[in-house]
Order: structure tokens, then C-alpha cells, then sequence
């Protein structure tokens, strides 16, 4: 499978279990790596024949910005099921930071990750 990668997504979100994380928001950071094949696409050399790297960046940001969730578990399935259902790739890795997550020891970033593929 070929691969299209996709790093540092970044927009505001209010996913947290915390009412101050729902209220305030924060920055959500997400790396997507899509898994297709560019056959098609290297013969015709037209766009449409692969996963348009700005439409998903796009969807990524809805996703980000869209209906809070507790978890970033959750944000990191709603992501990679939605990019399954709505792109044409074979499988998605989804990668979820939370870089100001309500942590109260000192850290770099905290992220989750996904993979998820056509049956």
C-alpha cells in the first residue's frame, strides 16, 4: 500500500472530561497516514484519483472543532472511521495529541493512536 502523511492538523477543540476543558478549549494536534493505492492516480495524474491531502485536512478540522467528546480516544475513532467512510484509502492511521491536556507533572505531549482499515 501507498501512503499519503499528513502531520500537525491543528485546531481548536473542547473535548476533555473536565468543565473547564469543554469551556475553554484547547489545541488538538492530529497526524493522519492514509493507506491507498496510487495506480490509478500516477497513470491519469488527476486528483480525484487519490485522497485529496487538503479535503482531509479539512474533514480533520471538522472533526477537531465538531461535537465535544470526553475522551481522545474517541476523537481519534470519529476521525479515522469518518476519513474510512468518506475517502477512497484502504486503511488509516490516526494519531491524536493533546499537547495542554489538564496533566500536572511536567510533559512534552500526550497522544493516542488508531488504526482502522476496510474489512
Amino acid at each position: 500500500m501507498d501512503r499519503i502523511t499528513l502531520s500537525g492538523v491543528t485546531a481548536v477543540g473542547h473535548h476533555g472530561v473536565f468543565d473547564f476543558e469543554r469551556r475553554e478549549g484547547q489545541p488538538f494536534v492530529v497526524d493522519a497516514v492514509l493507506h491507498l493505492d496510487f495506480a490509478k492516480a500516477a497513470v491519469s495524474d488527476d486528483v480525484r484519483d487519490t485522497a485529496h491531502y487538503g479535503e482531509v485536512a479539512e474533514r480533520i478540522k471538522d472533526w477537531i472543532t465538531g461535537e465535544p467528546l470526553n475522551l481522545i480516544e474517541a476523537l481519534a475513532v470519529r476521525i479515522a472511521d469518518g476519513l474510512l467512510a468518506e475517502f477512497t484509502i484502504q486503511a488509516v492511521d490516526i494519531t491524536v495529541h493533546k499537547p495542554k491536556a489538564p496533566i500536572e507533572v511536567p510533559f512534552g505531549d500526550v497522544a493516542v493512536s488508531v488504526h482502522r482499515e476496510r474489512p
